[in-house]
């Protein structure tokens, strides 16, 4: 781009240079940019006021996913607290502590587990509590720790960069345009569910109060994979309805796979072999999986009185569509796991825990994760030196990365279903089930999870808290930490298995 008056070749030679979406020179971009400038110097002088700004400061240039931790303790405190108000239940009456703070956590976490029905048990204002918290919580606690610091210190850190291209897979100087990208993206495609989900409920005789309000929850929940269902009668009525399943798949799909891959894909539609390793990996294992659960889960349950067994041949598809995405992030179900075989059970503990994809709004140790483990273990098998996929070699260090976030998420569900199991008297496969669903954030339930003591509804509240926001933290955390060592030890092989 010319400055100060010279001319570049692009100019010359007759041809408009490519700009920069974010050049500050552009008298529009100018004007965002100070406005941005006011406003968080604005935020800067009421933190500095309330003798909070230097603290805050230091702990966003140097702790951010410290921050980013406590301002996802701090919304899910909040929604409890708007949740404990009289107004917030049908009946006026304030809910039990435990029940609103199990919400709240579940809502902020896009879980969707619940202690009570979220459609008779909370008011109107409840259910909008609950639904603006699960769209606050799939936008990611990285991407609202990046603005707070940003409107803080009016430009990220290196390490906040560096934490927030972890997650979003930018690069280090895009940070703020992927922010906007993020909320464009959610807020486009919740609209556009919106809009499909609303003509609908119409023709089902709804007014179009009821109708606008079940499709804007609704297309929340689905892009979100939050896993909450506004409907008094639940999503069992709509098992055979592609009108409503269909936009469950497909929202839900692109929800799961993240707004980094859903960018590169815009970026490069006209040229697919341009796409990232991490844009392939996640599709081509993403939608490997879906089509291995429909067809795995389809068979358990084809003849199922209790689930696909009552339903027509177009329903049991459906049904199997919805399946093969739900399992591993949204945990919108048309049919009741609890009344589903143990073998699909065990079949749907591996599909939540693998999850979805990275700086998405599902949860799981992610399927990047999972292709990573894959290869490697293809690569040993063959003898291979290097780990490759689609032309390119997957560093050693992303193979400890991904060995040390899925022992991490195996050894946090393990200890928690310990847990749980010596607080109930249920049995393990239910309890592993409900353990991996909260962990994953993904919703789904065998039943128990109303009839849990306290203490089982506490461990089930930390397991979504750290299941959302601690395996991210922890990767980001062990991706920057990088020793430089002078000396190194012989090497030596000990016998492995």
């Amino acid at each position: 781009m010319a400055h100060n008056g010279s001319v570049s070749n692009a100019a010359m030679m007759g041809t408009a240079e490519p700009t920069d979406p974010l050049d500050p020179d552009r008298p529009d971009d100018l004007a965002r940019e100070l406005a941005a400038q006011e406003e968080s110097s604005a935020i800067r002088r009421l933190l500095a006021r309330m003798g909070l700004r230097s603290r805050f400061e230091r702990v966003a240039r140097f702790s951010p996913a410290r921050l980013a931790l406590t301002v996802f303790a701090i919304i899910v405190a909040g929604i409890a607290a708007l949740l404990s108000l009289p107004v917030a239940t049908a009946s006026g009456e304030r809910a039990p502590f435990v029940d609103a703070l199990f919400t709240a956590t579940s809502a902020v976490c896009v879980t969707g587990l619940t202690t009570v029905d979220t459609a008779t048990y909370w008011s109107p204002f409840g259910q909008l509590v609950i639904i603006l918290g699960a769209g606050i919580g799939g936008l990611g606690i990285m991407t609202l720790a990046s603005l707070l610091s940003f409107a803080v210190s009016r430009h990220l850190g290196l390490t906040q960069r560096m934490l927030a291209a972890s997650e979003k897979m930018s690069g280090m100087g895009d940070v703020m345009s992927l922010l906007r990208a993020v909320a464009y993206t959610a807020f486009g495609v919740e609209a556009v569910l919106m809009l499909v989900l609303l003509p609908r409920f119409l023709t089902l005789g709804l007014d179009l109060g009821h109708a606008a309000w079940y499709a804007f929850f609704m297309a929340l929940s689905i892009f979100n994979n939050a896993g909450f269902v506004v409907m008094p009668e639940g999503l069992s009525p709509y098992a055979s309805d592609w009108w409503v399943g269909l936009p469950i798949v497909l929202g839900t799909f692109l929800g799961a796979i993240g707004f980094p891959v859903i960018r590169d894909v815009f970026r490069n539609r006209r040229r697919p072999r341009q796409l990232t390793l991490h844009s392939k990996l996640t599709l081509t294992t993403y939608t490997a999986l879906s089509a291995f659960s429909a067809v795995a889960i389809g068979a358990f349950e084809w003849n199922n009185p209790n689930t696909y067994g009552a339903l027509s041949t177009g329903g049991r598809i459906l049904t199997a569509l919805v399946n093969s995405v739900n399992a591993r992030s949204s945990g919108l179900s048309t049919i009741a796991p609890e009344h589903m075989h143990e073998s699909t059970w065990l079949l749907q503990d591996a599909l939540m825990f693998i999850g979805g994809g990275s700086a998405s709004t599902a949860g799981g140790i992610k399927v990047s994760t999972f292709a990573v483990l894959v290869l490697a273990i293809l690569a040993e098998a063959r003898g291979d030196q290097d780990i490759e996929a689609f032309g390119r070699r997957i560093t050693l260090s992303t193979v400890r990365l991904s060995v040390a976030v899925a022992f991490i998420g195996a050894s946090i569900v393990g200890v928690a279903s310990l847990a749980l199991l010596e607080l109930t008297d249920l049995t393990l496969d239910r309890i592993l089930f409900e353990a991996i669903s909260a962990f994953a954030t993904v919703g789904l339930s065998t039943g128990i999870t109303p009839i849990l003591p306290p203490g089982a509804k506490y461990v089930i509240i930390v397991l979504m808290f750290i299941g959302r926001v601690g395996t991210m933290t922890a990767a980001s955390a062990l991706a920057l930490r990088e020793r430089r060592r002078v000396i190194r030890m012989p090497a030596e092989r000990p016998l492995i298995g």
